[in-house]
């Protein structure tokens, strides 16, 4: 059985108003982030007086790291506050590509400015290295807010450690997700010892002002993003499940029904972060992309099985309240760039895709859905993709697995053959990140260049 929602004309005008010119946040953004990370270096160069001998080297070595790891915790904890600015222009995805990139590097810099400063120390007293534990112990005792401090590093060590690629892929999500929010106890705990005992902010009252400027603000912006817009979000829209259907073995459709849901700022191609209140759902909370465009009062998710929680989704009893934190990504139609779309989907990234290809403005013939997956079964909300092509005079093409299980041909070569001017058109792409990688290939090696080719992961 399959869900069909109505036709997309409604979405689709509301799309054209919202294409504007392509822009890309990423660079202003960047040149801020790193022209902070200028001003950090410049206040410990304007109060370093001297590097002559080694003590002063160590010591100096130790302060720097130690206000680079100090900037670098801000920058993560503004990664993980969903600001719209990041989440819907720049990317989920690569917002948390620069989420993981500066944790790695914060972590780094905070041991690293361990080691050097209790090195320093140890060389003030005229000891070696072998008298780094102790020295360790006693600054930790001795000098002010450093037992946070230093539980705060063990919270960043370990935070570290289950973010290592084959631990966290062994770990169930939600238990890594909730571990990943101790990052937050970790950056309260080791602030306080930088404006208590920083030399920079002993001697620059004004560097202490920007310091708690810094982390206010990104406080703030969390307190805003991440609990005051989803609890006004929800209490404005009072959203609950209306069916749960089966469209393909092992795949559902959730259609969530609330309160004027068209004003919740959702596009087709974004996602929700979607927290069931049902038995055993309650502090699970998952990304899925929407399937339709939004309706003024329907939403409807379609999901995979293949975890726990998306395994319960077929469970769901009608009038179970949800939970939702978003939108979020920017696998939107702002990113068209040309008159021409491929839109490409493995598996169950149909999602995004089956609500691009309903409301992605166009004439007969401009936009083409290739759609690949194991088999003809596997083909989800197929009915529906067909309604929408007849409706439209789109092109939908799907490639599956041969009888005796062979691959299709999905190359530079065959994108060409099925797509002539496939290098003309922009292209927006969903799959498992192994199929993604080969078709970007693919399409790079057919012509199309690198900043038409979209894409957006959501597997975070």
């Amino acid at each position: 059985m399959t869900t069909t929602l109505a036709s997309g004309r409604a979405a689709r005008r509301q799309t054209m108003r919202r294409i504007r010119p392509r822009r890309n946040p990423a660079v202003p953004l960047l040149l801020a982030l790193w022209t902070g990370a200028g001003g950090v270096l410049w206040l410990w160069w304007h109060n370093t007086p001297s590097v002559a001998d080694r003590t002063a080297q160590v010591l100096g070595a130790g302060r720097i790291t130690g206000l680079l790891a100090g900037y670098l915790m801000a920058l993560v904890v503004l990664q993980m506050a969903r600001v719209p600015a990041l989440e819907r222009r720049v990317g989920s995805d690569r917002v948390a590509r620069w989420h993981a990139m500066t944790g790695r590097y914060t972590l780094c810099l905070v041991i690293a400015h361990v080691f050097l400063i209790t090195w320093a120390y140890a060389l003030q007293a005229g000891k070696d290295l072998g008298y780094l534990v102790q020295q360790f112990i006693d600054l930790v005792t001795q000098f002010p807010d450093m037992g946070k401090a230093a539980t705060g590093t063990a919270l960043l060590l370990f935070i570290g450690l289950v973010s290592i690629g084959g631990i966290r892929r062994r770990m169930p999500y939600d238990a890594w997700y909730h571990i990943h929010v101790l990052m937050y106890a970790a950056v309260f705990l080791t602030f306080w010892h930088q404006i208590a005992v920083g030399n920079e902010f002993a001697v620059e009252p004004l560097a202490k002002t920007f310091w708690y400027g810094l982390y206010g603000t990104v406080t703030a912006l969390v307190l805003w993003y991440r609990i005051i817009t989803p609890l006004r979000l929800n209490l404005r829209h009072r959203m609950r499940v209306e069916a749960v259907i089966e469209e393909t073995p092992g795949i559902v459709s959730v259609l969530i029904s609330g309160r004027k849901l068209h004003r919740m700022g959702a596009e087709a191609g974004q996602f929700f972060r979607w927290r069931f209140l049902a038995p055993g759902m309650r502090f699970s909370s998952h990304p899925y992309s929407l399937s339709a465009a939004p309706r003024p009062g329907m939403l409807r998710i379609t999901v995979k099985a293949i975890g726990d929680h998306s395994t319960r989704l077929r469970d769901l009893e009608p009038g179970t309240r949800v939970w939702a934190e978003g939108p979020y990504g920017a696998l939107t139609a702002a990113r068209r760039s040309r008159g021409k779309v491929l839109l490409v989907a493995g598996g169950v990234g149909i999602t995004p895709m089956r609500a691009l290809f309903e409301t992605l403005p166009g004439a007969s013939g401009d936009i083409t859905l290739l759609y690949r997956a194991n088999s003809t079964h596997d083909l989800a909300l197929w009915d529906e993709l067909a309604a929408i092509a007849d409706e439209r005079g789109a092109r939908l093409m799907y490639a599956v697995n041969s009888p005796d299980g062979e691959r299709p041909d999905i190359s530079a070569e065959s994108l060409r053959r099925k797509i002539p001017d496939v290098e003309r058109h922009d292209v927006f792409l969903c799959g498992p990140p192994g199929f993604a990688q080969s078709v970007y290939e693919a399409l790079r090696g057919a012509g199309v260049p690198a900043r038409r080719i979209h894409h957006e992961s959501f597997e975070m």
